[in-house]
């Protein structure tokens, strides 16, 4: 059974400096728990990719921005779950910069 709170993954984080125009892990290892909502911070002086996948590009963020998904609020019908698949790793790519891109995220613990 689900509890009724929320916690937080470890924060994770990629230098941008590392970039080389392919996709690379943010968190190496996915996610360690299914995300409500995750957080993608670019704190770079480049733009970046976002894949969920390593293949596709999925979303895009500026520099300076932070990409929000808050799975739950697409949750259907009310009282469902919606999450990112424990395991789930997320990419970034962009040329290479200076500064970090950030990955947070928040789950349901189980019993």
């Amino acid at each position: 059974m689900s509890k009724n709170f929320i916690q937080a993954i470890p924060l994770t984080s990629i230098n941008s400096a590392t970039f080389t125009g392919a996709y690379q892990a943010v968190n190496v290892d996915g996610l360690p728990n299914a995300c409500q909502l995750i957080r993608i911070t670019n704190d770079a002086n480049v733009d970046v990719v976002v894949s969920y996948d390593g293949v596709i590009p999925h979303d895009y963020i500026r520099t300076g921005n932070t990409l929000e998904l808050n799975l739950q609020a697409n949750s259907l019908p009310n009282g469902f779950v919606s999450s990112l698949r424990q395991g789930t790793v997320v990419y970034v790519s962009g040329a290479g910069g200076a500064g970090y891109v950030y990955l947070a995220g928040y789950y349901t613990p189980k019993s």
